[in-house]
């Protein structure tokens, strides 16, 4: 496998052709994860977008590891609630339904831009110029309508139908005005342009220069909470990942204020005692614990509102022995108690392992005049305002579930991985990794294998346990929800490994469209 450039999984074939290219010319796995970056907001415009934000998790050939932050951050002042623009909209999955809210005031401050020049200038050793060219080509060429990017453009049809500037972004190529349908061709002229003028003039042009007024100009005579000073003070945040030990294996992962990463870190420290390994996959015992320890974190994260309270040392109390024995006692006395995101996996010949998540919420419906960006609508996810819209605290990077993740095995193996999925971010990368290290499955079986989340009292299950696991479920998890299918509901796993001879290894989540390329 000597002649292998590298190995990438993410949720779009266009995507990883894009980081595939730019592993074939000699790039790194931070220049192809800006590539796969620039080109997801134009193959998988709903879950990526230079409007919004996101994670990378980097670590190098040098073994220096580090979170790059880029998420979305509240703005400094909260306007008065009768003067801002949100509005509700219900997007429907099928089997489960969720609201959303959009409108200018649904509108975080972006880091998605300012993320992406500050990795080149940290990680990357090609020019910017060269590392959009395959995005600006798909943008101006254009991309088919594949079967999950429709799915889930039917999911959020509100949002798109809500202004004529979204629906320019999905429509027909050769039949402007008609929503796209699948294997449509669709076009982003404007976003071609868009990363042209980024290549040329840098973040400043969005941070300080015309595309940031033309922005808060836009919020402030529509709604909006964002002022040129949220934009001008915006800060990549650069952290020392969250470190744990799982079975002997060591997890890299996104640490506070993101709270993913830390629930995820109490979650595995639960069952880590349990042997999961001696169980078969899929049978009662192991679901049953899994259950409960995602319980167990859904109280912890209210019992300590981790969502408006987490910081290094709250973290580093929640995952304290002492602290996670009690939860331990709870586990096993059988006690009971009362969205739309993408993932990027790139490993290269030289052990760079890069790991993204990137999220635009479900999109406001604001498109920004002449760009061919649609802005996120994260001060209206419920997710991540558990505690009630018009009540997020000021000037405050967003709490996050996205948690990319690097996992490094005593045997020698390394795996870059994370999902999109909102709330079940979670539950899918503990159980990418129980599948891993418990269970010794395949990469392939290990995303692919049927998955569960707990949530507000119902037990979601994909398809896959027995009927005789199921019914043993019933009497402490009453309220199951059962999915006849794999569905994007329960995350996006797309996975990276590299085995200790150095062979280089890929899963795309069949749940969201994902794909694996080798760059030869």
């Amino acid at each position: 496998m000597d002649h292998v450039k590298g190995i990438v999984a993410a949720g779009h074939e266009k995507t990883a052709e894009a980081a595939q290219i730019i592993l074939q010319e000699g790039g790194n796995a931070f220049d192809a994860a800006l590539a796969a970056m620039f080109a997801s907001c134009i193959a998988e415009p709903v879950l990526a977008s230079l409007g919004g934000g996101g994670f990378l998790m980097a670590h190098t050939r040098s073994r220096q590891a580090t979170l790059y932050d880029f998420f979305v951050q509240t703005p400094q002042h909260r306007p008065p609630q009768s003067e801002i623009d949100l509005y509700p909209i219900v997007a429907d999955f099928g089997t489960a339904q969720q609201e959303f809210h959009i409108g200018h005031g649904s509108i975080a401050t972006p880091g998605m831009i300012r993320g992406l020049f500050n990795i080149h200038r940290d990680l990357c050793r090609m020019p910017i110029g060269t590392i959009i060219e395959p995005a600006c080509r798909l943008a101006r060429e254009g991309v088919r309508l594949n079967s999950f990017q429709h799915y889930i453009s039917t999911v959020i049809a509100p949002i798109i139908n809500a202004s004529p500037e979204a629906r320019r972004l999905h429509e027909n190529a050769s039949t402007p005005g008609v929503a796209a349908k699948e294997n449509d061709l669709i076009v982003n002229r404007d976003m071609a342009d868009t990363l042209e003028a980024l290549a040329a003039e840098g973040d400043e042009l969005f941070y300080h220069g015309d595309m940031g007024h033309l922005l808060i100009r836009d919020c402030m005579e529509n709604g909006g909470c964002l002022s040129m000073e949220d934009l001008a003070q915006y800060r990549v945040e650069k952290r020392q990942p969250l470190n744990l030990h799982y079975h002997g294996a060591r997890l890299l992962t996104n640490p506070p204020p993101s709270i993913g990463g830390t629930l995820i870190a109490f979650a595995l420290s639960l069952l880590e005692p349990e042997q999961l390994g001696q169980f078969a996959p899929g049978s009662e015992e192991p679901l049953r614990k899994m259950a409960r320890a995602m319980r167990l974190t859904q109280q912890l994260r209210i019992e300590q509102n981790v969502d408006q309270n987490l910081d290094s040392k709250t973290a580093r109390h929640i995952l304290s022995n002492p602290f996670v024995s009690s939860y331990r006692r709870i586990l096993r006395q059988h006690s009971s108690f009362p969205r739309g995101t993408t993932q990027i996996s790139i490993i290269d010949k030289e052990n760079n392992i890069a790991s993204v998540t990137l999220s635009n919420g479900e999109g406001s419906s604001y498109v920004l005049p002449n760009t061919g960006i649609m802005m996120n609508n994260m001060l209206g996810e419920e997710d991540i305002n558990p505690h009630g819209f018009h009540q997020w605290p000021e000037n405050r990077r967003i709490a996050s579930m996205m948690a990319p993740t690097l996992i490094f095995t005593d045997d020698g193996r390394s795996v870059a991985t994370g999902s999109g999925g909102s709330n079940r971010i979670r539950s899918a990368i503990m159980q990418v990794l129980i599948n891993l290290l418990d269970f010794n499955l395949t990469l392939e079986e290990a995303v692919e294998h049927a998955r569960i989340h707990y949530e507000s009292g119902v037990l979601n299950l994909e398809r896959g346990p027995s009927q005789q696991a199921l019914d043993a479920l019933k009497e402490e998890f009453p309220d199951q929800r059962h999915w006849p299918e794999k569905n994007l509901f329960f995350g996006g796993a797309h996975t990276a490994l590299r085995d200790p001879s150095g062979e280089l290894s890929g899963k795309g989540d069949s749940r969201r469209g994902g794909v694996c390329l080798a760059a030869q």
